[in-house]
């Protein structure tokens, strides 16, 4: 970790609102996107970047993409973070791309921490990610609209800075 900066990475499967999630911390952040056929909208093909403070740590934010062809990606943006955030639609749960994303990042024993997004949605289910994904961290949070995202990230910043 360079002295007072931080960067963490945001992961996770498709549409479960990584780039949401930056935007509700840093809302001048910037998103490369294209349109897809799996999406109505648009959809992350590079990556996202936020930067904020937090405290002392100036917290650089790099979202990856979801979709599993864009594993390069995920591999140039995961060099060199601190933590990696790995945020889930709590409403369909953990899916096989989190797993999966999941054991590369044990793997590389990074401090990681979960995001349980659009809690505020009929059918989010916050805890069954707890009991999928025993020992580790979940944040009940709502990037569309902002509840816990700030509170969410300073207490996952406040582990980093312990380390």
């Amino acid at each position: 970790m360079a002295e007072g900066r931080l960067k963490i990475v945001v992961f996770g499967s498709f549409n479960a609102g990584k780039s949401s999630f930056i935007q509700a911390l840093d809302p001048r952040s910037r998103h490369i996107e294209a349109t897809s056929k799996e999406s109505e909208g648009a959809t992350t093909v590079a990556f996202d970047f936020g930067r904020l403070q937090v405290g002392d740590q100036a917290v650089y934010l790099f979202g990856t993409p979801g979709q599993e062809r864009f594993e390069f990606v995920r591999q140039i943006l995961s060099r060199g973070m601190d933590g990696a955030i790995i945020v889930v639609d709590a409403t369909t749960g953990v899916d096989a791309m989190t797993r999966h994303l999941y054991g590369q990042l044990k793997a590389l024993e990074v401090p990681l921490v979960f995001m349980a997004n659009k809690c505020d949605r009929p059918g989010a289910e916050p805890d069954t990610i707890r009991r999928d994904m025993p020992g580790e961290t979940v944040h009940p949070i709502s990037a569309q609209n902002g509840e816990n995202v700030r509170a969410a990230l300073d207490a996952f910043v406040a582990t980093l800075v312990a380390r």
